[in-house]
């Protein structure tokens, strides 16, 4: 049973009951919205059986984030990867993609299902690739034979781009950057070379029963998505996106869970048609979107780019976020840039989920607003989604000053922040303020 056929058969199950308290729902609104296929819960049978603790990615829920990890074909070091995915995961990755390309890519996936505890993804494509010198010499054989290997690993869920037809390529001739997607450009290559459909489109039923079997949620791969503003919403991409809708509905009817990929550049005034459009055409099956990215000019900073289309796709509605590194269109992110990718999109998503009216969204927003007007330092460092930079930065500042005062929790009034000083802070003048006026009173 997938947690889909649970939730259509009327039944709670426990990791239902896991996301609802989460989420600070009831457990019937995760059942219903899941049996809509509004919600997910990506939850391979066998990594359930290790150590995943069930994550819902869902419009009616808090906006995840995911964080894609990998070796490159040009740097394989299985232990630094492993070390940079715990690190996405401890400033706040929901789930990991391991993306990974080149050596010891098998090796590398299991010690990730085996040591983490959030949901896993993947793109099989990428380790039949590294089985052949060229993608053009798979069949479709092998293909199904990856899927079953890494769902019996407990990938969680696959990235499978079924919905790239070949009538669809003719539409790329327009664009600048072409296919950007490495797993549609893959794809495409074969079906060009081989004068045939979409294997992955032809075997979909096939593919369903796998995923069926170990409860691998589908995330159905935009391998048109552009790869700049001046290729943003064209005919390629959506025609993809009409194909993905009905894939999403054939999926659910065999009983599985199904997610869709979204964009990846795209100008700010088109995100909100973007994020509406997909929900209509794929019956709100949850929309997984990279970025989207808002300006092609930034290079070494497009986790801000990103990030700031990323808000404004999660506030119309994209359930799931994947992250950009300021490494993106550059190199492979290290330790930092995982770091700096990661806490935008927690920003990002945040705000999102503020503007939203979250349960409980902003709690930490006003608790945040108290330390800060009581000058309650450790308070504020514990409430930061980042706590280690901004204890970094703000020791940096009392060390820069030497007249700063020794913060007092206790005693907040003769205290003053470290970027106005005594005379100038206004909460300190706010809080002497508060005391004239008592003291006029009396």
């Amino acid at each position: 049973m997938t947690q889909y056929i649970e939730a259509k058969k009327g039944r709670i199950t426990p990791e239902m009951i896991i996301v609802a308290a989460s989420e600070y729902l009831e457990p019937e609104i995760i059942r219903a919205e899941v049996a809509a296929g509004r919600l997910v819960i990506p939850a391979n049978k066998i990594h359930l059986s290790k150590n995943l603790v069930p994550v819902g990615i869902g419009i009616e829920l808090r906006t995840k984030i995911n964080a894609n990890l990998g070796n490159s074909a040009l740097v394989s070091d299985l232990d630094s990867e492993l070390a940079k995915v715990q690190y996405a995961i401890r400033y706040g990755a929901d789930t990991v993609m391991d993306l990974s390309t080149g050596v010891d890519i098998d090796a590398l996936r299991s010690r990730i299902i085996d040591e983490v505890t959030v949901p896993v993804g993947t793109v099989p494509l990428y380790q039949v690739c590294e089985e052949f010198d060229d993608i053009v010499d798979m069949t479709a054989t092998d293909f199904i034979a990856a899927v079953e290997h890494q769902a019996k690993q407990g990938v969680d869920y696959m990235t499978i781009h079924a919905a790239l037809l070949r009538e669809h390529i003719c539409y790329v001739d327009d664009r600048l950057t072409g296919i950007v997607s490495r797993g549609g450009s893959l794809t495409a290559k074969w079906m060009v070379a081989h004068n045939c459909e979409n294997p992955f489109y032809e075997y979909f039923g096939e593919l369903c029963e796998i995923m069926r079997e170990y409860d691998v949620c589908w995330s159905i791969g935009d391998g048109l998505r552009p790869g700049c503003l001046h290729d943003a919403s064209d005919a390629a991409q959506f025609a993809e996106l009409e194909v993905m809708g009905k894939l999403a509905e054939r999926a659910k009817q065999l009983g599985c869970q199904v997610m869709i990929e979204g964009p990846g550049h795209i100008p700010f005034d088109q995100i909100e048609m973007n994020v509406r459009h997909q929900i209509e055409i794929c019956h709100g099956a949850p929309f997984y979107v990279l970025g989207p990215v808002v300006c092609d000019i930034a290079p070494g900073y497009d986790h801000i780019t990103s990030a700031i289309g990323a808000t404004m796709a999660a506030f119309h509605g994209a359930a799931m976020l994947c992250y950009v590194t300021p490494k993106e269109h550059l190199g492979l992110p290290d330790m930092e840039d995982v770091r700096a990718g990661v806490v935008a999109y927690k920003i990002a998503a945040h705000a999102a989920d503020v503007a939203r009216h979250k349960p409980n969204a902003r709690n930490r927003d006003d608790e945040m607003a108290k330390a800060r007007y009581n000058f309650d330092w450790n308070e504020q460092f514990r409430l930061s989604i980042d706590p280690e930079k901004a204890r970094e930065y703000y020791n940096k500042s009392r060390n820069q000053n030497e007249d700063f005062n020794c913060p007092n929790p206790n005693n907040g009034t003769e205290n003053y922040c470290t970027m106005c000083g005594p005379k100038f802070c206004a909460m300190k003048t706010t809080h002497d303020l508060t005391q004239l006026r008592k003291a006029k009173k009396t």
